[in-house]
């Protein structure tokens, strides 16, 4: 379910955002490579207030070049909140497509990679309601921007990368639905 609405002030779009990332992402240790630039105040949160793809690109745009140019100890990554747009998962993943694009363009492919994080996220093998599908499911439509030599130097570090995506589904179906929707953000949303 989109979080998707006008009246969202980007303060409560990011708090949002934070919730999610503090409690799930990092509290589930869904990425145990998030908890280090979050405690390291790395992370850029950067609001669209797009509606339209010309819009969402101009800013992707503009996030991609902000994010190769700035010192990674300041800003490593970025997520681009879409609080107003692609909140159809199927237009969504068209625009992916187009924002690799854009990723190319701009010469970023293989510096930069693009994460996916949407309230719909489902899996191409997975049903609409599989709780494997929440390892991606956020409050907003997100573009996570990556630096490549970051997630290899995480990659490096971590023990068993590979094991990742196994030990987040096993994570997800001891949790089921009734606990993901018991964490704080889920419930704080509902009542926002």
């Amino acid at each position: 379910m989109s979080n998707a609405s006008p009246t969202r002030s980007d303060e409560e779009v990011v708090a949002l955002t934070q919730a999610w990332l503090e409690q799930a992402v990092i509290g589930l240790n869904l990425c145990p490579f998030a908890k280090s630039v979050h405690v390291k105040k790395q992370i850029r949160y950067k609001v669209s207030h797009g509606r339209e793809w010309d819009e969402l690109s101009q800013e992707l745009e503009q996030e991609l070049t902000l994010l190769s140019q700035a010192d990674p100890e300041l800003v490593d990554t970025t997520l681009l909140i879409i609080p107003l747009a692609l909140a159809d998962f199927l237009e969504y993943n068209d625009f992916l497509d187009w924002a690799d694009r854009i990723l190319e363009r701009l010469e970023l492919d293989g510096e930069v990679q693009i994460a996916s994080f949407h309230p719909a996220y489902q899996f191409a093998d997975a049903g609409p309601d599989d709780i494997e599908n929440y390892s991606n499911r956020s409050p907003f439509p997100i573009l996570h921007l990556l630096r490549e030599n970051s997630i290899d130097r995480a990659v490096a570090a971590y023990p068993d990368a590979s094991a990742i995506f196994e030990k987040n589904m096993a994570t997800l179906r001891k949790l089921g639905l009734s606990g993901w929707n018991a964490l704080p953000f889920v419930v704080s949303d509902r009542q926002a």
